[in-house]
């Protein structure tokens, strides 16, 4: 497989580029510091990268684990730490935020103008009532209104809850009513490919009054983005652009604790209900500004830097606002889709903004493969320096051709794993000082403790071949501070497993290789048991992914009468495979699995279909493929970029195009 077959034949790593390398942010000495005094190096971060108003004499209070405070006596205003220092500083000018919305619209965003616009936001904002502590649902698509929302909420100190704007009215009410917000920032609609989408309607719905009661939200601010005619409730309904123009340009922000909340931001849990991840101000600040730092490699005086995600997951918050405003970057920001209004758009915003740092997720990635490096081929990527992905383990075919293709075989890509609940990156290698390792996450960053363990808590050796669980030994900066309104879950979520020794467990599976790197090898719940044996569905799509007729795979495990679990793959052919017969393109790649694995690998199933099911961030919905593969009926699919999948993909399993035998 890519991560056994990877160990044993020493594959090719990659030293950091010479130029890189001497000119980089983060050197080997933060290694050093941060195993001296772990919390010292924390408190160091925290001062230099922010700006308080209360400097904090205390780093870390863990009296009360596994309910951390972090420099708990000190006090700050994230929206000024964001905006209003680095325009005190002399840097209005410089631009925040390069704009590109889907119809081919441009935006450009100076220091000075979201200091503006961020200010009168706040103004607006209090004077329909919103009170520090308030809690304000946003409900947005990939505008500059989003952050300028976010900081606004921010500089009042009333927590944010960014709800993503494909979720359906029902979410978005589940959401409301949880947090108990008072007001909704949304808009008529956005753009998704080359149409509009609206998104008042949903709002309407989800505060229509449910079993008589009415919901909390007193307030809806509505920005004009398609132009769409929407219903109104007058004296709760406004304009956005109204508010704010009628809006003092000027606003004091309010000083609030370091574990004052920031945000909720809503993830998938188990049970079906959303956990409200809950996140305080000055820890996750530290966190965020610190490895969006370190691991980019951050030069805010020259870098243009992009993240791909969406403002609705949380590494729109971190890596697209918090993150990089913190540092007082240039960043682009883009509304649709990657292949709208053509497949080489993101290369041609590359080169039209000469993008010095992307980020953006596996899936992406092998999507663009799919597509074919002819679209990358026309365009002057030559600015990238470094490339990041996130979201899911990346397999090393897809690391390759991400570095070789879009980094023209010369830019570092690092592979970073983080959760919502840790609030930035904990895993990943940095590019002035790491030989990258394709596949790898590789270490944690400095002042990260992190351990591979076995069922009894005991740390597996560097090298141990089977998988182990990931845990977080320490606690760090921008950890979760709790679910919102149910402590018992989030002891019970996160503390429970590992309680005896005091360990946060991820819920992700992990070895560590010789050289003590990290692989992740997915959620736990992804890793399947067959005939007795711990198989990653990780493994098996690097697996098939590594074929070259395969653009991308997923894979899940089905429940079998005989082995306990069966191994259903979906695979997405290359262009230069759509003529293949299916079936013989299945028994070659599940003998392909079985030769790269093990036999006992070896997919039960294999269906080739034309899409996978996706979130609009690009995250696969594993879940609805396990409906399928277990003949159950398909759950909700309002969060897919494309409902329409999934009735495909059952089609194509019932007619019997799997090559099951």
């Amino acid at each position: 497989m890519t991560q056994t077959a990877t160990d044993s034949q020493q594959p090719r790593t990659y030293p950091p580029p010479a130029e890189l390398a001497a000119g980089a942010v983060a050197t080997a000495a933060l290694y050093e510091e941060a195993a001296a005094d772990r919390l010292a190096f924390w408190g160091r971060q925290a001062s230099e990268l922010l700006t308080w108003d209360v400097q904090p004499t205390q780093v870390l209070d863990w009296s009360d684990a596994p309910f951390a405070k972090w420099f708990a006596d000190g006090e700050l205003n994230a929206a000024a730490n964001c905006v209003d220092r680095h325009v005190a500083a002399g840097n209005g000018d410089r631009v925040a935020l390069h704009w590109v919305g889907e119809p081919g619209d441009t935006l450009t965003v100076t220091y000075a103008d979201l200091h503006e616009q961020v200010q009168r936001a706040a103004n607006a904002l209090s004077d329909l009532g919103v009170r520090t502590g308030d809690r304000v649902a946003i409900y947005l698509p990939m505008v500059p209104e989003a952050v300028v929302a976010m900081l606004a909420c921010a500089r009042l100190g009333a927590p944010h809850s960014v709800v993503f704007s494909g979720f359906s009215a029902q979410a978005l009410r589940d959401r409301v009513d949880d947090a108990q917000a008072v007001a909704v920032i949304t808009a008529d609609g956005g753009y998704r490919r080359g149409e509009p989408a609206p998104l008042k309607p949903a709002v309407d719905a989800a505060l229509e009054p449910r079993d008589g009661a009415e919901s909390t939200v007193r307030a809806v601010l509505v920005v004009r983005r398609t132009g769409g005619e929407v219903a109104w409730t007058e004296g709760r309904d406004h304009w956005w652009h109204e508010a704010l123009e009628s809006s003092s340009p000027v606003h004091e922000p309010v000083s609030v604790g370091a574990e004052h909340p920031l945000f909720v931001l809503y993830t998938s849990g188990s049970t079906g209900k959303p956990k409200g991840i809950l996140h305080t101000t000055g820890g996750y600040l530290t966190q965020a500004a610190y490895t969006h730092r370190n691991v980019f490699d951050l030069h805010p005086e020259t870098d243009v830097y992009w993240c791909g995600a969406d403002i609705g997951w949380v590494t729109g918050h971190t890596y697209i606002v918090y993150g990089p405003l913190l540092n007082g970057t240039t960043s682009v920001m883009y509304e649709g889709t990657p292949n709208t209004p053509t497949q080489d758009r993101w290369w041609q915003v590359v080169e039209t903004y000469g993008v010095t740092k992307l980020y953006t997720a596996p899936t992406t990635i092998r999507t663009f493969m799919k597509w074919g490096e002819e679209l990358v081929s026309g365009h002057d990527l030559s600015t990238l320096q470094v490339l990041g992905s996130v979201g899911e383990p990346i397999n090393p075919e897809a690391w390759t051709w991400y570095r070789r293709v879009i980094g023209g075989d010369r830019t570092p890509v690092v592979d970073t794993w983080w959760q919502t609940e840790t609030g930035g990156i904990m895993i990943s290698a940095l590019p002035g000082v790491t030989s990258l390792k394709p596949g790898s996450a590789q270490v944690p960053l400095p002042g990260i403790s992190v351990e591979v363990v076995d069922d009894e808590g005991r740390v597996l050796p560097a090298g141990h071949e089977g998988a182990g669980y990931l845990v977080l030994t320490e606690p760090w900066p921008g950890m979760l501070r709790g679910i919102w309104g149910d402590d018992e879950r989030f002891r019970d979520t996160y503390w429970s497993r590992f309680a005896k020794e005091g360990w946060y467990f991820a819920g992700d599976g992990a070895r560590r290789d010789a050289d003590g790197d990290v692989w992740l090898l997915g959620r736990v719940d992804d890793v399947m048991n067959v005939s007795g044996h711990r198989i990653s569905t990780t493994e098996v799509e690097s697996a098939l992914v590594s074929h070259p007729s395969v653009a991308e795979a997923a894979v899940v495990g089905a429940s079998d009468p005989t082995t306990g679990q069966g191994i259903v793959a979906f695979v997405i052919l290359r262009e230069s495979a759509h003529d293949t017969d299916p079936a013989a393109v299945g028994k070659e790649l599940r003998d392909h699995v079985a030769k790269e694995i093990s036999p006992i690998a070896k997919p039960r199933q294999v269906l080739v279909v034309s899409e996978l099911p996706k979130t609009r961030s690009g995250k696969i919905m594993r879940r609805l493929l396990r409906d399928v593969a277990e003949d159950r009926q398909v759950g909700d699919v309002t969060t897919l970029a494309d409902s329409s999948v999934m009735a495909s993909i059952q089609a194509g399993m019932q007619s019997g195009k799997s090559s099951d035998d």
